[in-house]
């Protein structure tokens, strides 16, 4: 039985394929479109999914949809009126919208998928289900687990914003939930637009700002903007608030509290900034905690799964496993929307067609999340040749070799290999790698080829079976989504001077034998490495290693600021020719910039509309 899984109309477009349960493939719009978080109909990643598999629509048993509009729209009337006659303005701009795109969407996918087939059986193969229900069925079903506690955490859905399941075997019972307008997601939005940064894209920047700052607004955001039960559950107060009704996340009661207006883009980053983002961090953190005890208290089960968008804030990921309430923790890679379209399938498969579920004793089955498009050899050659690249084709072990010696001679390298991944991480198939040794490789790869905020931090890739060496950590995390201190035996002590810094001073000073990948608070965000799942990415890492004895390397996303990641081998000499990467392993094709046509040089910098 094959089952294609749809998200659309709001934000990462993405569609999925799955075959009697398995995942056979996924990808997100934005990848083939070029456009940031593209939330149109998803035909380019359809098309993808279709032709991958070898199949056309006609082949698919049923499509599922990854929410249900007419419930968004309930809530969408209901909040207006609730808050009426506040709010028109807003509510002017909305209505239109949602009764000419969004509110019909059932016969808008109908048209096109009749684009697709022509006798497409929308009346009988197309399903919808609900956002939190695609959200849990996405992180229990390719979990590894048997039974789980299933948290569910973002901005909002139809009407819920946080929601507790149960999964065991096929099954997955929601079990409570808390409303729209209450949002952990939407609190931490709040703060990112008062940061000065994009919502719903601007979130892990407030996350990676947190550190340089100090949570002295904590107590007033769980004290004034929030309720916040013993339980985890909360209510915020919505005076504070803009979002129900009008154009902007907050307002001037909100303002008062925290001592102005928001930050314009652009504006330099102050201290009281960073303070916020630590502030709201803290809370989260405190928030999530909660939460996670007292379900592991009230439900005495030892696993947890994770999803929604929520569940990318890595640091509070890291605090949860940490804290031990639950044994093991499972976050769906794909956590964001883009996942709602892998769940939506696959509630489809076991909650509507009710089939067996048999959990395997590898890892988890999402096959490390490269569930994307791949490329032959001499397809990469052809189109590389056409774009103007000058390159050599080595073995597989020569592009293992020359690779692992540009980046112990401090390189940037842009690595292309296998398939694309799913969810917002580069997880070494287009990756843009560098040496962590260095203390300078973090500043060049924000500023001359990511061309983003120099306090970014960057993320290691490492070997699982030397992660425990390098990192307070012994357990998988194959999909970054796990922060963890570095080990006491490789950080660098501050000098006295150096603790007295404040802020941004802090971000030169090196903290490990690893700065390129040490944050300022000495953590990490931790991607282990696995021959099952990714071996020439594995055997990369490992020959780094055997020429330095650093069994790590610095893993950022294959993009600049603003772009998607790279999708297909033009994309990824574009990005080459535009940025200061030195290297670039395209397959085997090996290529360095030195010599390149300088003619094909491309202003990468000001390309993309900023995030």
């Amino acid at each position: 039985m094959r089952i294609l899984g749809l998200s659309a109309f709001y934000h990462d477009s993405a569609a999925a394929l799955i075959e009697d349960g398995t995942v056979i493939n996924a990808a997100q719009e934005e990848r083939f479109t070029r456009k940031k978080h593209d939330e149109s109909f998803p035909e380019h990643a359809i098309r993808f999914c279709l032709d991958d598999a070898g199949i056309t629509l006609a082949d698919v048993d049923y499509v599922a949809f990854y929410d249900k509009p007419f419930l968004k729209f309930e809530r969408l009337l209901e909040t207006y009126l609730s808050f009426a006659p506040i709010g028109f303005r807003s509510f002017k701009m909305a209505i239109p919208v949602w009764l000419k795109e969004k509110l019909f969407q059932k016969d808008l996918l109908r048209k096109r998928f009749k684009e697709f087939d022509p006798d497409f059986d929308w009346q009988n193969k197309l399903l919808f289900s609900e956002h939190h229900q695609s959200h849990a069925a996405s992180a229990f079903f390719p979990s590894p687990f048997e039974e789980a506690v299933v948290l569910t955490m973002d901005g909002v859905g139809e009407w819920a914003t946080t929601s507790v399941a149960i999964g065991q075997g096929r099954d997955l019972k929601m079990h409570k939930e808390i409303h729209f307008p209450h949002s952990l997601g939407l609190l931490y939005s709040a703060f990112t637009y008062y940061t000065g940064f994009k919502v719903n894209s601007g979130e892990y920047k407030v996350m990676g700002l947190a550190p340089y700052g100090e949570p002295i607004y904590k107590d007033k955001i769980l004290s004034t903007l929030m309720d916040v039960k013993e339980d985890g559950s909360f209510r915020l107060d919505q005076t504070y608030f803009n979002y129900c009704t009008g154009l902007t996340m907050t307002n001037a009661k909100f303002d008062a509290v925290f001592g102005g207006p928001p930050r314009k883009e652009g504006e330099p980053l102050e201290q009281k900034h960073m303070d916020l983002a630590a502030s709201v961090q803290a809370a989260t953190e405190e928030v999530v905690l909660s939460l996670t005890r007292n379900l592991a208290k009230e439900y005495g089960i030892k696993n947890l799964c994770l999803a929604g968008g929520v569940a990318l804030n890595c640091v509070a990921n890291g605090k949860v496993l940490r804290d031990a309430a639950f044994e093991n923790v499972w976050v769906q890679p794909a956590a964001g929307d883009a996942g709602g379209a892998l769940g939506a399938a696959l509630n489809a498969y076991y909650l509507y067609k009710e089939q067996p579920r048999i959990v395997g004793d590898t890892m988890d089955a999402m096959k490390g999340s490269y569930l994307g498009p791949v490329y032959t050899d001499d397809d990469i050659a052809t189109r590389l040749k056409a774009a103007g690249a000058k390159f050599d084709v080595l073995s597989e072990d020569d592009t293992i070799v020359q690779t692992a010696d540009a980046l112990a001679d401090e390189k940037a390298v842009g690595w292309f290999q296998g398939r694309m991944e799913f969810g917002p991480r580069a997880l070494g198939g287009r990756s843009i790698l560098g040496d962590p040794r260095s203390a300078t490789m973090q500043k060049t790869l924000n500023l001359r080829v990511k061309y983003r905020e120099s306090f970014r931090p960057f993320a290691p890739s490492v070997l699982r079976e030397d992660v425990a060496d390098w990192f307070e950590i012994s357990t998988d995390s194959p999909y970054m989504l796990m922060v963890a201190p570095v080990v006491e035996k490789r950080r660098v002590a501050m000098t006295e001077d150096e603790q007295k810094l404040f802020g941004i001073e802090k971000l030169n000073v090196p903290r490990s034998d690893i700065p390129a990948v040490t944050h300022v608070d000495y953590s990490a965000r931790i991607q282990t490495v696995h021959a099952e799942t990714n071996p020439r990415y594995h055997a990369l890492i490992k020959a780094f290693k055997e020429r330095t004895g650093c069994p790590v390397v610095v893993n950022t996303s294959f993009n600049v600021r603003g772009e998607p990641i790279v999708c297909t081998p033009e994309d990824a000499f574009r990005c080459f020719m535009g940025s200061d990467i030195e290297v670039l392993v395209v397959g085997n094709c090996f290529m360095k910039k030195e010599d390149q046509d300088p003619a094909l040089k491309l202003d990468y910098k000001n390309a993309f509309e900023l995030d």
